[in-house]
């Protein structure tokens, strides 16, 4: 399926690994000039090669951490340098945050900068042009609504639900769909090394939670935010998807 997305700029975050990494890769691949954003420079670096090497246009690449507060306005700055304005969007940059109850303020601080602010504070620097141009696509990878344990960055990204679901109400009139992308157990750097560390972890939370039978792949997440950054799902808006192979209850 053509995806409709050639010469569209499309703006990544967190794309050193993982799910963001294999959303660049696949809307480069249908012709978009993507921008990669991430911590890790070498990784990006990598990515670039990879992406060209693959026959699609060399991305822009953005090292820098979300996490200081200035970084919106320099990225922001650092697109409208290259391309002068983006019209894809995917806040995928964030991590999770378990932590006890008791936890002192900078810990949520911390994660709520990351997870929610950041996010926020991104959006908001390119929709102006978005809007503008009478065309845009904000697409937030977020994660389970259904804790097991008390964690932060669940409940920040809660809060990116809701924001983004008000934000759509508002963005529809000028040709700009919000919606979140929520992934369940995907093999990736925080499942693999941390949460699940051994198959044996990872078969028993399959049999008990998963009907598929299996962890999914950052390219099964992927597939779906690249339709939703497409001109295909145009009526798409305000919608928060699971990809987790079933995992979740709440219907």
């Amino acid at each position: 399926m053509d995806l409709d997305v050639k010469g569209r700029v499309a703006v990544i975050t967190g794309c050193s690994v993982g799910i963001g990494r294999e959303v660049a890769k696949l809307l480069a691949a249908e012709g978009a000039q993507t921008v990669v954003v991430a911590r890790r420079g070498h990784l990006l670096a990598t990515l670039q090669d990879e992406i060209a090497a693959a026959g699609g246009a060399r991305p822009l690449a953005v090292s820098m951490d979300l996490y200081d507060r200035a970084s919106p306005a320099r990225l922001r700055e650092a697109v409208l340098r290259a391309h002068g304005h983006a019209d894809i969007l995917v806040n995928n940059a964030g991590g999770s945050r378990p932590m006890p109850w008791h936890s002192p303020d900078d810990a949520w601080d911390e994660s709520f900068a990351i997870n929610f602010t950041a996010v926020r504070k991104i959006t908001q620097a390119f929709l102006p042009g978005m809007i503008e141009r009478r065309w845009g696509r904000v697409v937030c990878v977020t994660g389970t609504a259904e804790p097991r344990q008390v964690n932060a960055a669940v409940a920040a990204k809660a809060g990116v639900h809701a924001w983004a679901k008000g934000l759509s109400r508002e963005m529809g009139a000028h040709g700009i769909t919000v919606n979140c992308v929520a992934p369940g157990r995907v093999h990736s750097e925080q499942i693999d090394e941390k949460l699940h560390p051994t198959p044996e972890s990872q078969a028993e939370f399959t049999r008990a939670n998963i009907p598929l039978g299996y962890f999914g792949d950052a390219a099964d997440v992927a597939s779906l935010v690249a339709f939703l950054c497409s001109a295909r799902a145009r009526y798409i808006t305000g919608e928060r998807i699971h990809v987790d192979g079933g995992m979740h209850h709440a219907v």
